[in-house]
């Protein structure tokens, strides 16, 4: 598929309804799942890890779920990218947890936005940045055509893009300096030099420490937020929780820890096929891996 096809394909899937494209997607998940055998065994595995106490049919039935909905999380990405802002913000039919929002910016030191790969996270962005300026951390795609649509479908409304580099964390400080909000992905596996060890779901997974290093520099407030998919293409539920630190502890872990916890709570709608466990280029195996 060259690029200006995809480009228009892209542009022509935006004109669909949310509703119909979540049906596309839908399928498009169980194809690829039976297309793509390292694919299936990499989300089976993951998602076997929380589900290893439970029965047999809890697990089959989450994981038939979460095929559907990963593909939903693909197709999904020209409506939210292309139709108009004020439109795909409504889609938000219900915001809960904002009073953490409100505590957080009255405190003046800024807001840490946690966003995991549940859901849409793509949307929680910009609700956020038609309410307030936000500055969002980004990795550049690989596919060089991609990166128009993304950052001409994310930088709407006050959302700004940073890239993830040192430009990109200097962008983050100063936000927060400002008092404004900051995203980042929680759950993103970074480079060696940018993360530690820290257990997820009972297994070491490398995460990053930028979140610490913001909040000592800021004295930012930390909050967890998602937006859960509604069935049928209805729209989709925001929620927002704090996350309360514990200073005798480290971030990564309580990080980790209170991921795990919204995700228990939303087990099908979590990317299990992200390769969270990669150990990246020149790290340190963690203890366990050692011989």
């Amino acid at each position: 598929m060259g690029p200006s096809f995809a480009v228009w394909l892209f542009k022509l899937a935006a004109r669909l309804p949310l509703s119909s494209l979540h049906r596309i997607g839908a399928m498009l998940g169980w194809l690829t799942y039976a297309g793509s055998g390292k694919y299936a065994a990499q989300l089976r595995e993951n998602l076997r890890r929380e589900y290893v106490s439970r029965p047999d049919a809890d697990f089959k039935k989450v994981l038939n779920t979460c095929i559907a909905e990963t593909g939903k999380s693909l197709v999904e990405l020209p409506w939210v990218w292309r139709r108009p802002l004020a439109e795909v913000t409504g889609s938000v039919r219900e915001c809960l947890g904002w009073e953490h929002v409100e505590a957080a910016i009255a405190r003046g030191k800024g807001c840490i936005f946690l966003t995991p790969h549940l859901g849409c996270f793509e949307i929680a962005a910009l609700y956020i940045g038609a309410r307030m300026p936000i500055t969002a951390l980004y990795r550049p795609p690989k596919l060089a055509w991609l990166e128009p649509l993304m950052r001409g479908g994310r930088e709407r409304g006050q959302v700004h893009l940073a890239r993830t580099d040192a430009s990109g964390v200097r962008a983050l400080l100063k936000a927060l300096k400002r008092g404004e909000a900051i995203g980042l992905l929680p759950d993103q596996v970074p480079g060696k030099e940018g993360g530690e060890w820290a257990n997820f779901f009972g297994r070491p997974a490398y995460t990053m420490t930028l979140v610490t290093r913001l909040i000592e520099a800021s004295d930012a407030a930390a909050l967890m937020i998602h937006a859960e998919r509604l069935p049928r293409g209805a729209g989709y539920v925001l929620r927002i929780a704090a996350l309360e630190l514990d200073a005798r502890l480290p971030v990564t872990q309580q990080m980790n820890t209170a991921l795990e916890q919204v995700v228990r709570a939303c087990p099908a709608q979590y990317l299990w096929s992200y390769n969270r466990y990669k150990i990246p280029a020149g790290a340190e195996l963690p203890e366990s891996k050692k011989v």
